[in-house]
C-alpha cells in the first residue's frame, strides 16, 4: 500500500512556521468571525441557517441535495436547516421542472432582505475599521486575505 504525502513537494522543503502561528491565526480568525456573525440582522437564525440562505440568495434556487453538497453537510442535516427556514417564511419550495420528485429551494423576499441587511450590517461594522488602517496595513491585509482563501480551499 502506497501512502501519499498530502503536501506539495515545495511545501515539504520549506522550514516549519513558528509553532505559535497556527494558534495566533486560528484565534484571530475565530474572534473576527464571531464578531461579524454577531452582526446578523436576526440573531435567532442559526449560522447554518444563514449560510444556507445566503448561498441560495447568491447562487439562486437549488435542490436540497445540491444545497447540502455545496454547504458540505449531510442531506438529513440540511433537511433540518431547510425546514426551520421554511417554517420561518424565509424559503419557499418550487417545482423543479425536469423532475417532479424534486423541489427547488428559493429565498422569499423576507429571506433575501435578511441576507441583504446582514451583509450591510457586517460591512458597516468592518468598513470603518478597515478605513482606520494605514494604506500599508490595508495592502498587507489584502495579501493576507488571498492567503486565507487559499488556506480555506485546501
Amino acid at each position: 500500500m502506497t501512502v501519499t504525502d498530502p503536501l506539495p513537494t515545495a511545501a515539504r522543503r520549506r522550514p516549519s512556521p513558528d509553532p505559535s502561528l497556527a494558534s495566533d491565526v486560528r484565534i484571530a480568525v475565530n474572534r473576527l468571525s464571531r464578531t461579524l456573525r454577531a452582526q446578523k440582522a436576526d440573531t435567532t437564525v442559526s449560522d447554518a441557517q444563514f449560510s444556507a440562505l445566503a448561498l441560495l440568495h447568491r447562487e439562486g434556487a437549488m435542490s436540497l441535495a445540491d444545497l447540502s453538497r455545496r454547504e458540505g453537510v449531510t442531506p438529513p442535516s440540511m433537511t433540518k436547516t431547510v425546514t426551520a427556514l421554511l417554517d420561518r417564511g424565509l424559503l419557499t419550495k418550487d417545482d423543479h421542472g425536469d423532475d417532479r420528485r424534486k423541489v427547488l429551494l428559493c429565498p422569499t423576499p423576507d429571506g433575501d432582505d435578511l441576507v441583504t441587511e446582514t451583509r450591510q450590517r457586517r460591512d458597516g461594522w468592518l468598513t470603518p475599521r478597515l478605513a482606520a488602517l494605514t494604506p500599508a496595513e490595508r495592502k498587507t491585509l489584502t495579501a493576507a486575505t488571498d492567503i486565507l482563501r487559499r488556506l480555506a480551499a485546501q
